[in-house]
This record gives structure tokens, C-alpha cells and sequence, in this order.
């Protein structure tokens, strides 16, 4: 074959494949949301004057072309095996597999946001809860127990700064209740039925009766491909989810502020559903729900400000309590709690992650 024939063929063949795709995202319906990242995904935008003044056009624009490109999943997989298996670099999109398990490369500590979040804290504390015995707690990211791996954040770095932030809240300690076995490899969050041990922590800690005699039953659903698993774009053997069901549980009952519905502990419609199927438990991120449990025979309180954590650990508290409220601060405004909250002489539980502690999403 003649070189010019060649040049040709490989010209023509290259401008129908650009043709291709540029035919295929005009034709492509806009999708809103992405299931194996669990976003939202950039919509065209709206063009005003304002905006085409100081280019903001141009940047949501390239935002939108990024998040509806044809075969975007595809390619994204693509990038994840090059980077990581032809140019052997350790993370992609900011995260790394290791021996099955993934992990967010968060680093270094974000000392201001740690700071703003304990003042949150400690306003509220002063605000609402002068007659309540306060405790707090911190959930450590699995990477904390990954022995080889340094780019993590010390829990004990956090551990110190609320102590020094949250003078009047004892804080209970749970790292010594948890190892890496009891989170999911696929995701950040931790396995319900691994818990038996931060339970009895902060039972001895807040003066409440040990309930390690209670049987649960253990009920496989099914299989689990948590956050980290979009994100990554990789091929990763999917984890199994539980849940623990007692005749307590089973009895109990929740109201969701936000939807204003009463349901069970375990949504099994979310289950269906929803692409996070971590939203089993007590369904999912919700700003403000209770739990009514009514076999406790002592009319005892808690209020449990959470993040998602808490979702999978407040069932397992039932057995001390008549009500739990759960309050999410990433959802719901402190400003505002008085409005559907009676404080009055409730235990109170500030259980959160390092993660949201760090990326200061408390309002």
C-alpha cells in the first residue's frame, strides 16, 4: 500500500471517529445522576449575560461536556487500568487498592476544618444541652489500620484538638473496638454486624446496662458494592451487607422528619431500590428521624448526632433506650433543632466520622 493511500485511510478513519462521537453526544440523553459514582451529574447550562461576562459559562459548560460524554463509564474504566496497571501508579481518582480493598487517600489533617467542626459542637453543647450528660466519639477511617500505608489521618491528632475544643463532653474512645476486618472493602463505612465491641465501649462508658446477651439473628442480603467501588472504576469483588434483627428491633419503629412517614429500622423497599444499599439502615441520609422502642420499660432518651455511621450502630443501642432521636448536621441547620427537638435530660452521643470531621460539612 502506497504511503499517501495509507495517510488517507488513517486521516478519514480518525475524522469519522470524531464524527462518531460527536454525533453520538448530540444524539446521547443527558443523564442526572451517575449510579456508580453516586453524584449528580453537570447539566447544560443556563446562559445569562452575568455569566458570559465572567466565564462561567464556559466552565460549566466544560464540567457538563466531562460528566454526559458518550461511554463515559467505559472510558473512566480505561483510565483506572492505565494508570494503575501499565503505568503502575498507586492512586486513581484519588484512591488506591490495596490486596482487594480500596481506600481514599485522605491527607494530610485539615486542622481548621477539625477546629470549625468542634466549635459546632461545643456551640451546640452550650446552646441546648447544659442538663444532659454529653460524650462524643470519633470513628477512624479504615486507612488507621492499615500498618504499611502513611498517608492517612491520626486519629489521635483529632483526638486532641476536640478534647482541647469540647472541654465539657467526655470523650469515649473506640479505636481499641475496631480493626480493619470490620469495614468494607469495597466502602468507607463499617459492618453493623462487627460493632459488638464499640457497643460494649460506649455502654461502659455512658453508665448504660451491658447487652451482650442479646441473640441477634444475622440476615445475609445480598451482595454490596459500596462508594469506593464507582469511584474507583475497577473490578473488585463485591462485599456481602447484614443486618441484625432482634424481637426489640423488629418492634421498633422510626418517623422521618423529612418525609414525614413512620417505617422500620431496616428499609427494605431502600434495599430495592436505591443505589447506595446502605440506605438499609434506618434508610439513609435523612437530617432528623426517631426511633420508638416500645419494650423498653425505662423511659430513657438519647440523642445521637450523627452522620451516616450511625445509621448501621443506633439499632444496637435499642436495648438502653425507649427513644432515639438521630440528628444529621450535614442536613439540618443547629440554628433550628429547638424547633423539633424537646431537649430535656436525654443522654446525648456526638458520633462521627474523621472524614466529615475533616471536610467540615457540619451546619
Amino acid at each position: 500500500m502506497k504511503e499517501n493511500t495509507k495517510n488517507k485511510i488513517i486521516t478519514v478513519g480518525f475524522a469519522l471517529i470524531l464524527f462518531a462521537f460527536f454525533f453520538g453526544n448530540i444524539i446521547k440523553k443527558d443523564e442526572t445522576i451517575s449510579v456508580a459514582e453516586r453524584r449528580k451529574l453537570a447539566q447544560f447550562p443556563t446562559i445569562t449575560l452575568k455569566k458570559l461576562e465572567n466565564g462561567k459559562v464556559a466552565e460549566e459548560f466544560d464540567k457538563y461536556t466531562v460528566d454526559q460524554f458518550i461511554f463515559r463509564d467505559s472510558f473512566r474504566s480505561l483510565k483506572a487500568f492505565v494508570s494503575n496497571d501499565i503505568f503502575r501508579q498507586k492512586d486513581n481518582n484519588g484512591l488506591c487498592m490495596l490486596d482487594g480493598s480500596i481506600y481514599k487517600m485522605e491527607y494530610p489533617i485539615n486542622k481548621k476544618n477539625i477546629l470549625k467542626s468542634a466549635s459546632k459542637i461545643q456551640n451546640i453543647i452550650q446552646k441546648y444541652l447544659n442538663n444532659s450528660d454529653v460524650y462524643y466519639s470519633l470513628i477512624p477511617d479504615k486507612n488507621y489500620y492499615l500498618e504499611s500505608y502513611d498517608l492517612k489521618i491520626d486519629i489521635k491528632d483529632v483526638q486532641k484538638i476536640m478534647q482541647e475544643s469540647i472541654p465539657k463532653a467526655q470523650y469515649i474512645d473506640i479505636t481499641e473496638g475496631l480493626k480493619l476486618e470490620d469495614y468494607y472493602r469495597t466502602d468507607l463505612h463499617w459492618k453493623q454486624e462487627n460493632l459488638a465491641q464499640v457497643v460494649n465501649i460506649l455502654q461502659q462508658n455512658m453508665n448504660l446496662k451491658n447487652t451482650s446477651y442479646v441473640q441477634y439473628e444475622t440476615q445475609e442480603l445480598g451482595d454490596f458494592y459500596g462508594a469506593y467501588y464507582g469511584q474507583l472504576a475497577r473490578k473488585v469483588e463485591a462485599d456481602k451487607i447484614h443486618i441484625l434483627t432482634s424481637q426489640t428491633i423488629k418492634n421498633a419503629t422510626t418517623y422521618n422528619y423529612e418525609t414525614n412517614q413512620n417505617g422500620k429500622v431496616y428499609d427494605m423497599q431502600k434495599w430495592q431500590t436505591s443505589s447506595d444499599k446502605y440506605d438499609i439502615y434506618l434508610s439513609g441520609a435523612t437530617p432528623l428521624m426517631t426511633i420508638e422502642n416500645p419494650n423498653c420499660l425505662e423511659k430513657k432518651e438519647l440523642l445521637l448526632f450523627r452522620d451516616s455511621f450511625g445509621s448501621s450502630l443506633a439499632p444496637l443501642l435499642l436495648e438502653n433506650y425507649s427513644k432515639i432521636t438521630l440528628i444529621d448536621l450535614r442536613y439540618i441547620s443547629s440554628n433550628i433543632l429547638e424547633q423539633y427537638v424537646d431537649f430535656k435530660n436525654q443522654d446525648v452521643l456526638f458520633l462521627y466520622s474523621t472524614l466529615v470531621l475533616n471536610q467540615n460539612v457540619l451546619k
